[in-house]
């Protein structure tokens, strides 16, 4: 059997590019941006994935462009800031789960802000997870919020009650957070069907605490019930689009599809491709942490069936909107992210030489074929994402000392180090606890 890889067939397989138009230009598309929660590539149909049939979500990327090369922070919080702000952790402290939760609005400025300077109506649906304060205070009208993370029934502690627009309200028995999420974003997009709007959807699946779904059968084991998420998950994404296609939104409505870091430790084993499982998981600075599927589908404008090997990282959506919207981006404000919108509408537009991702006292800078980490360790990723070779310090291969001068000259630019320092304990996931007892 051939290595099912989706590196290794990054063609476009289907639709010449789009012209950019005068009419693509001047249309503010409704944008929902689908953010799955420890969502690896490795358990997507699409990719290539060994154990997961995603039927929907192979169809979403059918219709626009899958994306081999997009990156995030390994880990839900940090990642979650920088697809918001369009920043780098070390600019708005973000560096780790806690320190997350430490920055304002008045420092830090999230998507629904700059889109209402262009008419749209914004709503935060799902996990708000380690961001600070709540979806209002940073500038969506509108949200339906739940506690933590992994969130499906009122049998879990943090499943009694969830947040809708300020109010606490009881999780009933037998409903089902995720479909509660689906319908109150079906009723927001019914509501405001006559103006531009933009849904911040940030899932339950496939976080832990893993539980069956309404389709699961009784008895069935844990593995079962890990697909039977999956499937869940492909099977509202089929639902929301089927809801767009009634509603007459569907060719003028934006989908990104994105997982918030790749697949947990727990399941990586089986997030497989061509029998082959992924360099690192979540929380790791390897392939398996950061690279995350990606898929984006505006029908009539994207071009259909094509699958871009451009690098992206989860800093681009913030300016690749405001572009889209004809925002304007924040004065005084470093954006790190470069706007795809250009790709999206069918355009070469100017890809990224590397993309930058860092988590706690960590980070590196990822080009094409190679990566530079803060050690100064270089690495040959040409059989990414199931192996990162290290590079010889002394090496004398060509390509190699042009890599590493290439990609030090960028991590020299960013300068890191003169940012915000990670306070925490070096993996991302807490502050200093030592630090904080005796501070105690």
């Amino acid at each position: 059997m051939k290595l099912k890889t989706f590196f290794l067939t990054a063609l476009a397989v289907g639709g010449a590019a789009l012209s950019l138009t005068t009419a693509a230009a001047a249309t503010k598309p409704n944008i929902i941006f689908i953010l799955a929660d420890d969502y690896g590539a490795g358990e997507v149909g699409c990719y290539g994935a060994d154990n997961y049939k995603t039927p929907n979500i192979d169809a979403l990327a059918k219709s626009g462009i899958r994306y081999t090369h997009a990156y995030t922070v390994p880990l839900c919080g940090p990642s979650r800031a920088a697809i918001l702000t369009g920043r780098y952790a070390f600019r708005t402290g973000a560096v780790n789960q806690d320190q997350t939760g430490l920055f304002t609005p008045a420092k830090e400025i999230m998507m629904p802000k700059i889109l209402k300077q262009a008419g749209y109506v914004s709503s935060m649906i799902g996990k708000w997870g380690q961001l600070p304060l709540g979806p209002a205070e940073f500038g969506f009208d509108d949200y339906l919020k739940f506690k933590g993370s992994g969130t499906y029934w009122n049998t879990q502690d943090k499943g009694k009650t969830y947040l809708l627009n300020g109010k606490t309200v009881d999780l009933r028995d037998k409903e089902y957070m995720p479909d509660l999420m689906h319908n109150h974003l079906v009723e927001f997009i019914t509501k405001n069907r006559d103006n531009p709007f933009y849904v911040y959807y940030s899932l339950s699946h496939v976080h832990t605490e893993i539980l069956p779904t309404p389709d699961s059968a009784p008895d069935s084991k844990d593995e079962v019930i890990y697909k039977d998420n999956v499937a869940y998950m492909d099977k509202l994404i089929g639902k929301l689009i089927a809801e767009l296609d009634r509603l007459k939104l569907r060719e003028k409505t934006l989908i990104i599809f994105l997982g918030d870091n790749g697949t947990g430790n727990g399941r990586a084993d089986r997030a497989t491709i061509g029998g082959r499982r992924f360099a690192g998981a979540k929380g790791s600075m390897q392939e398996g942490g950061a690279l995350i599927p990606m898929i984006a589908s505006w029908p009539g404008t994207t071009p259909a069936g094509k699958v871009s090997t451009d690098l992206v990282d989860s800093t681009d959506f913030f300016p690749t909107f405001a572009e889209l919207a004809g925002a304007k981006l924040p004065e005084k404000v470093i954006i790190d992210g470069r706007s795809i919108a250009p790709q999206l509408l069918g355009e070469k537009g100017q890809p990224r030489d590397w993309a930058f991702i860092q988590l706690a006292k960590s980070w590196y800078v990822r080009g094409d074929g190679w990566k530079l980490n803060q050690a100064g360790e270089l690495l040959d990723m040409s059989d990414a994402p199931f192996t990162e070779k290290l590079v010889a310090a002394d090496t004398h291969d060509a390509k190699a000392i042009a890599a590493r001068k290439h990609l030090q000259a960028a991590l020299d630019k960013l300068n890191p180090t003169g940012g915000i320092l990670d306070e925490g304990d070096g993996t991302g996931r807490h502050a200093n606890k030592a630090k904080k007892k005796k501070d105690e």
